[in-house]
């Protein structure tokens, strides 16, 4: 810390570092936020800024303008490098900017290079990877990823999904709607959706806490199977079925959906959130399984988020290292080409995107609203990694790049779908 130190006095303090900041951030039009430096000088005017983005140490000046990416900017945030006080998903827009190439340092390139050499007592910190073995999509391989994000504590999960603990995109009615009131719409659509019947028999594909089987049971009186690969999911839901006393019409197991026995067909299966962990060269095995699991007439809707076909990432992704290994998103025609291909009839496709960017952001506010009580559970490290994963998804949804669609496919039974002309019977409250 004495060499920073000594570095530092060398500035005209402040008018260097003013001057440096301006001419870094000169092409970003927006002038909301504020940037303070690990010495306490603060540049920006803005008496009431949207964020502020404070810089701990010289690492966050390598991070954002030495070839930035989303994984090193993510991985400089979660190594605490910097801090983003205020609406961290504001905060997106400069980091688009930055990936963008940012603006040239110009005439103050050498007081840069000064800052990025300066000091930091230590070595940077390291931050652990998942761990994983085997071919990628095995069922080992996919269960160990699987795991290493849905086997972190319920009671986590719990401090900010909804009391139901649906862990997908919510459907709101009014964009003021509090979360649980839609979620509980998004489960009932499902079933509309699929139309379930008395006695149906549904298979739900990566059922998470099991809250579609179990408002699929109470609700429509179907008799339910759910799996996951994630046994403290698993757990978690059959306590919940076993207290509520439907174990009698619905149970969740961990199984991988590769391994169910099809001999005896589903009438509905839906998939909520699960398909993103395929991977899109296993997509054809994926809707063919679910082709030999469905009855002939039956109705499968795949819901899961899709990539813009024409975004290009820069750079490696901080998600795909740190929250979902192997989560590979999909441009929703290349979905449904496999499904198509594996026989299935596409009936109706709906974007809720603007949905999705809604449920990220109220989860957000209440993963920040519980911040103390997520860093007991689970540390500061995964904490940080969630906040900047939430507000990134939330970001990336309201751009356009993510998109999050729902399918409805059929498995025509004699060229007959044997569903109705209209959508009527789903809006029917």
């Amino acid at each position: 810390m004495r060499l920073a130190a000594r570095s530092l006095l060398k500035w005209k303090a402040p008018d260097d570092r003013a001057e440096m900041l301006e001419n870094l951030l000169a092409d970003y039009p927006k002038r909301d936020f504020q940037v303070r430096l690990w010495d306490g000088f603060t540049w920006g005017t803005e008496s009431h800024p949207r964020f502020v983005l404070a810089l701990k140490n010289p690492r966050a000046l390598r991070a954002m303008w030495l070839s930035p990416s989303e994984l090193s900017l993510g991985e400089s945030y979660v190594r605490g490098d910097f801090e983003i006080e205020g609406d961290i998903e504001a905060a997106f827009d400069l980091a688009d900017r930055l990936l963008q190439g940012g603006p040239s340092a110009g005439k103050h390139g050498a007081l840069l290079q000064r800052l990025i050499q300066l000091a930091v007592p230590g070595p940077e910190p390291v931050l652990a990877l998942p761990k994983r073995s085997g071919a990628l999509h095995s069922r080992e391989r996919d269960r160990q990823a699987v795991t290493y994000h849905y086997d972190l504590p319920s009671e986590f999960y719990a401090l900010w999904l909804d009391a139901h603990m649906v862990y997908s995109c919510a459907y709101f009615r009014t964009t003021d709607q509090d979360l649980d009131t839609a979620q509980q719409h998004k489960l009932e659509y499902l079933c509309k959706k699929l139309r379930l019947r008395c006695d149906d028999r549904l298979l739900d594909i990566g059922c998470g806490w099991g809250s579609l089987v179990l408002h699929a049971a109470a609700a429509h009186g179907v008799r339910a199977l759910g799996i996951t690969l994630s046994e403290p999911q698993a757990e978690w839901a059959q306590q919940k079925i076993k207290a509520l006393g439907m174990d009698d019409r619905c149970r969740v197991e961990v199984c991988d959906y590769r391994n169910l026995d099809t001999r005896e067909p589903y009438d509905k299966i839906v998939s909520v959130g699960m398909f993103e962990h395929v991977g899109e060269s296993k997509l054809p095995g994926y809707f063919q399984r679910a082709w030999q699991l469905l009855r002939p007439g039956g109705v499968f809707l795949n819901h899961g988020i899709s990539h813009s076909a024409t975004y290009q990432r820069r750079g490696p992704s901080f998600i795909d290292r740190y929250v979902f290994p192997d989560g590979e998103l999909v441009p929703i025609s290349t979905t449904l080409r496999a499904a198509e291909q594996s026989g299935f009839e596409v009936r109706d496709v709906e974007s809720l995107r603007e949905h999705y960017a809604f449920t990220l952001q109220k989860w957000l506010a209440r993963l920040e609203n519980r911040a103390e009580e997520a860093r007991r559970i689970v540390g500061d490290t995964t904490y940080r990694i969630y906040r900047i994963y939430l507000a990134g998804s939330a970001h990336a949804f309201l751009r356009g790049r993510l998109n999050l669609h729902q399918a409805l496919l059929v498995k025509p039974l004699r060229g007959e779908s044997g569903l109705p002309f209209t959508r009527e019977d789903w809006y029917r409250l």
